[in-house]
């Protein structure tokens, strides 16, 4: 009973000072300092081990003006706690209010003076002076406080800190890099602060130099390595950091996982080459044994696929040697359900690239027919092999297999891309209202690209279907757009001429220019390609092809393998957001003007 009873009155009296509280602080913000330190005098007397009661009375005391009462509290409360060091920076803000910097600068300096070999006391008294902005009596006390507690680091981490405040970049990293000596698991930490506030290639260059400098001081430590690493990567300078982490792997004895992370993050950021280097280290230095075999090996393979079918320069021997190590795979690991993208990805490489259809539609008619395969593998093999069918001229077999994938996938992504193939092989045999009909419905796919697609054909569609005779130069125009995905490029262009020559007034003016384009695009005449887009910008700006043109001449401009001149992708981009804010390139046009202008999106 007793106990309940005490407990009672503790929590009472609890109750009374939180209220007590709220109200000083009310009074306090609301600038009624007379109030507040009447609370606030209360509450101090009451707690008076409280720093931050004491420390709002005296800032009251101050706002009003009341030097000699708050000097006569700072004098007893000093007295009542001499290892206070503290409160000589409290008494030394009081002479300062009064322009007193003499006296201010006495009590900062015998504070640091006084200062005691006590880890807690240090970082309460360099607070009082960042409190107050004095950055450089904060970082002499620091000093002094490593100087009595006999380790210069042990405050390493703080004086990062305040250098930054202070703008000092060098002295910054410096002491945050001291910091990792005594805790080497703050790294992840710093890289984070470093990320935050290194700004500019000149400030990541000096983190680089000093880690250069600390590695050699300090070899064992490893997670110097791991920070220059990093700093490579910010800087994408994948080369470099590969030959960071392949010292650690081999020093640390891994097992290629390091490598197998930085490798991932260079393909992604399309450095394949650095890519490949990484993952071909883990299958030679590593071999079976690790974990990471395979995958390296399967990732290996798609950066080098990548590599050829994104950056547009490459050789027929390129492309064989390609083959080759895809069916190197295959033999090695043989044909199951854990082998079908790569399977299908060498299919791919048969058709698009080394114009071997029926190789393509072995591979893939065999690869459906694999126990296990996963759904979406097998759907997105059969999409393909219905193209390949209709590169041969196959029609209903490519509209079977599409059908077969827009049944099991209807309401998803998949089906949606196979719906669109249907509707497209119905628009290249001329049947025009039902393929419409098919991409209007598709306007509404969640798949951006799809939507995109959709939206153009249908466009496309209803600009030119209504004219006279439309249906006989829509049909000659449908099929050589068929004759160009079937790469048939002397017949296509036989087409665009009959079309061109026999309805010269016809709108399908800039579709054919368009058409032309995209048949030297294919055959990796990029000249050609961008006078036929300029044709269409130059000549044709308010026809539906114009924000195409713009677009696809920008994509020219901006690949180093093709056109290479990023200031002429960067004028046509921003035109066609200026210009045709509407177009369905507008927001993609937008993005890749600003990483040509070099902003940080």
């Amino acid at each position: 009973m007793r106990f309940v009873f005490l407990f009672l009155i503790g929590f009472l009296a609890f109750n009374l000072t939180a209220q007590e509280s709220k109200l000083a602080q009310q009074y306090y913000q609301s600038g009624e300092y007379e109030k507040a330190a009447s609370v606030y005098e209360k509450l101090y007397a009451k707690n008076a081990n409280n720093d931050y009661y004491f420390n709002r009375y005296i800032d009251c005391l101050i706002n009003l003006e009341q030097y000699d009462n708050c000097e006569k509290v700072i004098k007893k409360q000093i007295k009542k706690q001499p290892k206070s060091v503290q409160l000589y920076v409290t008494y030394g803000n009081l002479f300062e209010r009064q322009f007193r910097d003499a006296e201010a600068n006495e009590q900062y300096d015998r504070a640091i003076k006084k200062l005691s070999a006590d880890r807690y006391i240090t970082v309460k008294l360099a607070n009082a002076f960042v409190s107050l902005t004095k950055y450089d009596l904060a970082t002499r006390t620091y000093e002094r406080g490593a100087e009595l507690l006999k380790d210069k680091n042990i405050f390493a981490y703080n004086l990062g800190d305040l250098y930054r405040r202070k703008g000092d970049t060098n002295l910054m990293i410096a002491n945050y890099l001291n910091s990792l000596k005594d805790n080497p698991s703050r790294v992840n930490s710093l890289k984070t602060m470093f990320q935050r506030y290194l700004v500019g290639d000149e400030q990541y260059e000096e983190l680089q130099i000093q880690l250069y400098d600390r590695i050699q001081e300090n070899e064992d430590l490893v997670e110097y390595v791991e920070l220059l690493t990093w700093v490579f990567i910010q800087k994408k300078d994948y080369r470099n950091a590969f030959r960071q982490v392949k010292a650690l792997d081999k020093r640390l004895e891994e097992n290629g996982g390091r490598i197998y992370k930085l490798a991932g993050i260079a393909a992604n950021d399309k450095d394949y080459d650095s890519a490949i280097a990484a993952y071909d280290y883990i299958v030679s230095e590593k071999g079976e044994n690790s974990s990471y075999y395979i995958e390296a090996k399967r990732e290996s393979l798609t950066c080098r696929r990548n590599k050829i079918v994104q950056g547009f320069d490459y050789t027929r021997e390129d492309l064989l040697q390609l083959e080759q190590a895809y069916e190197g795979f295959l033999a090695e690991f043989g044909s199951s359900r854990a082998t079908a993208s790569i399977i299908a990805e060498l299919a791919d490489l048969e058709a698009f690239y080394l114009n071997d259809i029926d190789k393509a539609i072995g591979l893939l008619s065999e690869m459906v027919e694999l126990p296990g395969v996963d759904k979406n593998v097998k759907a997105r093999a059969k999409l393909s092999l219905g193209d390949f069918y209709l590169i041969q001229g196959e029609r209903w077999e490519s509209t079977l297999l599409y059908s077969q994938v827009d049944k099991e996938f209807k309401d998803d992504i998949m089906g949606h891309e196979a719906r669109l193939r249907n509707a497209k092989l119905s628009y290249y045999f001329a049947d025009f209202q039902w393929a419409q009909a098919q991409f209007d419905i598709l306007k509404a796919s969640t798949s951006k690209l799809i939507s995109n697609d959709a939206i153009d054909l249908s466009v496309f569609i209803m600009d030119n279907l209504g004219l006279d005779t439309t249906i006989v130069a829509m049909q000659l125009y449908s099929e050589a757009e068929l004759l160009i995905f079937q790469n048939r490029f002397p017949e296509a262009f036989q087409k665009l001429d009959t079309l061109q020559s026999g309805f010269n007034e016809h709108s399908l003016k800039d579709d054919v220019y368009y058409a032309e384009a995209k048949i030297y695009v294919k055959k990796r005449e990029y000249t050609k390609a961008a006078e036929r887009y300029q044709q269409i910008i130059d000549n044709h700006i308010e026809e539906i092809r114009a924000d195409n043109a713009l677009f696809e001449l920008a994509q020219l401009y901006e690949n180093e393998a093709q056109l290479n001149d990023p200031q002429k992708a960067q004028e046509l981009y921003e035109r066609l957001f200026l210009d045709f804010s509407g177009s369905t390139f507008a927001v993609e046009a937008r993005k890749r003007y600003r990483l040509l202008r070099g902003d940080d999106i």
